[in-house]
């Protein structure tokens, strides 16, 4: 099992969202895609790279889905580290 680290940005972008009750499903959606995160290989996640991003030292980023078949589905982007099981969220965002 990782743990998992936010960045400053992913943790911004989760706090502004859990402060909008507008986005309550949202946030329940992220929730839970955090908590399957431990397990990164969860199938749930659809997890993909990301090869258009790089971690600050270069590393692999990943897609995880915390959506689907919405509108503006969520996404959490992901590496691996900085230390041995830690995974950090990058960034929480809307799919482009």
């Amino acid at each position: 099992m990782f743990k998992i680290l936010l960045s400053d940005t992913a943790s911004s972008q989760l706090n502004s969202l859990r402060s909008d009750q507008t986005y309550a499903a949202r946030v329940k959606a992220i929730d839970k895609t955090l908590g399957f995160l431990a397990n990164p290989r969860h199938p749930g996640l659809q997890t993909h790279e990301f090869t258009s991003l790089h971690g600050p030292k270069g590393e692999k980023i990943f897609e995880a889905y915390a959506q689907q078949n919405t509108p503006a589905a969520y996404r959490i982007f992901w590496y691996y580290g900085p230390n041995r099981q830690q995974i950090t969220v990058i960034s929480i965002t809307a799919h482009p």
